[in-house]
């Protein structure tokens, strides 16, 4: 049973939050503080600098010695599960314009929850520290291995999506020449080409991959995670401690990422016309993904490894968490459904 100061505690950690999206929020819609061109260059700056910092600090006071490989072992299988159900879906949809995208989209929605800043108090006030402890590891793995795996998507949807359109509009130009010069009588130019044969062999798939592998390589989320991972490795394994200088550095900047991370994500409310920018019925697709797809998978995959008791509670309460503020701050710098992922965040 939760007492009322714990439920304190969890408001007092939430309201913050709320306050930094409000001011976004009011800074755009009444105060007219911001244009959209200097909104999105301040998820740029969040999306580059905030959460990298923050990334980086979180992981780096990690003990990665201690870790519970059962319970992390059920979240990677609730994962895998999401990605094999919405992959399953985009084969099904076949060419159907934006199945991959979407599929990148439901992933997101369904694996991603906000295990820090909603997570940590919440499952404190009600189990205690060894349940706190065991969402800060599911966190430390969702940053080192899925976010990344989340950017690689990202990336490789951009790449296919710009180099497809200069495919579709290179073979367009050369049957609408070839059609012209075989048939000049004929007024009638067919114009409408889709993802075919020859879109697909122009589009190459290595180059492709190289190309996004050193944007990944040179993206500022990627590598805080390794290194944060890394320098956690050694500092616990040879009880080794940063210097105050360099602390208080990387603090400075980690400091902004949770605050900034909603003070964009208000900003982007702002610039919506409606409230459900989305419209009901993906709003009600994305809190169906969130809420109620991400706990089964997660129950699915606490069940193989045989979670039970307290410790497939919190696991299964921690997935309907909320949606991760870094996949919103992702979802806005790539251009990628963020008023969907915008209301698994802010819904709670």
């Amino acid at each position: 049973m939760i007492a009322w100061g714990d439920i304190y505690k969890v408001a007092a950690a939430m309201a913050p939050l709320y306050f930094a999206l409000g001011l976004g929020y009011s800074s755009v819609r009444w105060w007219k503080f911001f244009t959209p061109e200097q909104c999105g260059a301040i998820n740029t700056l969040v999306a580059h600098f905030s959460m990298p910092f923050f990334t980086f600090d979180f992981l780096s006071r990690a003990n990665p010695y201690t870790m519970n490989r059962r319970v992390l072992a059920a979240d990677a299988a609730s994962k895998v599960i999401a990605a094999l159900a919405v992959a399953a879906w985009a084969h099904c949809c076949g060419a159907k314009a934006g199945a991959r995208s979407w599929s990148i989209t439901g992933f997101s929605l369904a694996a991603f929850n906000n295990t820090l800043v909603v997570g940590v108090p919440l499952l404190d006030a009600m189990y205690g520290g060894w349940a706190r402890d065991l969402v800060v590891q599911i966190a430390v793995v969702q940053s080192l291995v899925w976010f990344p795996l989340l950017l690689l998507g990202f990336e490789l949807r951009k790449a296919c999506v710009v180099g497809g359109e200069d495919v579709v509009a290179a073979v367009a130009g050369r049957r609408g020449v070839e059609s012209m010069a075989e048939n000049d009588d004929d007024d009638d130019v067919e114009m409408d080409v889709g993802p075919g044969a020859d879109v697909a062999a122009g589009i190459r798939m290595w180059p492709t991959v190289r190309t996004v592998g050193l944007k990944l390589a040179r993206n500022p989320n990627v590598y805080a995670s390794v290194l944060g991972v890394v320098w956690a490795l050694i500092a616990y394994r040879w009880d080794l401690r940063m210097p105050g200088v360099v602390t208080g550095s990387l603090q400075v900047m980690s400091r902004t990422g949770t605050g900034m991370s909603m003070f964009s994500m208000g900003l982007f409310m702002a610039q919506q016309e409606r409230i459900i920018a989305c419209g009901p019925g993906l709003a009600g697709l994305g809190m169906a993904l969130r809420f109620v797809a991400g706990p089964v998978a997660t129950l699915v995959g606490a069940a193989v490894f045989g979670l039970r008791g307290d410790v497939l509670r919190v696991a299964i309460i921690q997935a309907a968490l909320p949606q991760s503020i870094a996949s919103f701050v992702f979802a806005k710098e790539y251009g990628l459904h963020a008023r969907c992922s915008q209301h698994g965040v802010s819904l709670l």
